[in-house]
């Protein structure tokens, strides 16, 4: 398993659209921060076949330092759940040679 970063996914984005790296940077940056901004609001995300996004609240609880087993307070927080749609779920129940042929 390899990691694929930002500027990877720009760069294979140009390519198979033959548009520029730098509208493509500008294009993906700005659906990140749209994505983020809706996140932020508490908005749930849904792109269909693809998933949904949306966040939940973590309530607060107490936990214990494993090597002190000092008990600690952990606060609420917010996270994001990923909800993956049809097709992810169909690509990802085949074997990974084949689904990296899918496009």
């Amino acid at each position: 398993m390899s990691t694929v970063t930002k500027k990877e996914l720009i760069g294979r984005i140009a390519e198979r659209t033959q548009a520029k790296r730098v509208l493509v940077k500008r294009v993906v940056q700005a659906f990140l921060d749209e994505v983020t901004a809706e996140l932020c609001k508490d908005n749930r995300l849904e792109f269909r076949d693809f998933g949904v996004f949306e966040t939940k609240t973590r309530a607060a609880r107490i936990a214990q330092n494993p090597k002190t087993l000092e008990r600690v307070e952990v606060p609420a927080k917010r996270t994001v759940k990923f909800k993956m749609g049809r097709l992810m779920r169909e690509n990802l129940a085949t074997p990974a040679s084949k689904s990296a042929d899918v496009k």
